[in-house]
């Protein structure tokens, strides 16, 4: 009898078929479980940012400045509006409100930015403010003349 090593020496196995069609169906199977928990993938609607496109030429919002000086001097774009003593600043009021149309029949925002000096009185500002209520215009912003 010949030992069982040199037996198996001897035999020639070949290619072994049915450890192969095993391996394919637990693939197949796997894939098969697998395609009914797969979530389908929707068109979400979003814009991301960059450039815009537009059909015709876009405005840039204009932006008025009001000076106060130390005198008490009110002056629009430096165009002088109100002495010192003008309490009332009635050209300075019409000429708001003129703006403030303009800006709505324009549909743009009237921007405005009062520009005042250290030293100016408060109450120059309070009356710049007031003028700028009864013209309807909120957008205002506040900044200090720096000196030199």
């Amino acid at each position: 009898m010949k030992p069982f090593i040199n037996a198996q020496k001897d035999a020639e196995l070949g290619f072994q078929i049915a450890p192969m069609i095993d391996v394919v169906f637990v693939i197949m199977l796997f894939f098969m479980v697998m395609a009914g928990s797969v979530k389908t993938e929707r068109e979400l609607n979003s814009q991301l940012p960059g450039n815009a496109e537009t059909s015709g030429a876009t405005e840039f919002v204009d932006e008025q400045v009001i000076t106060i000086t130390e005198a008490g001097e009110v002056s629009l774009n430096d165009e002088p509006l109100s002495p010192a003593g003008d309490l009332a600043m009635q050209r300075l009021k019409d000429t708001l409100t003129r703006l403030k149309v303009a800006g709505d029949q324009a549909k743009s925002p009237t921007l405005v930015t009062v520009v005042s000096e250290p030293n100016a009185k408060y109450s120059r500002t309070i009356d710049v403010l007031d003028a700028l209520a009864v013209a309807g215009i909120n957008q205002v912003t506040f900044t200090v003349n720096e000196e030199e």
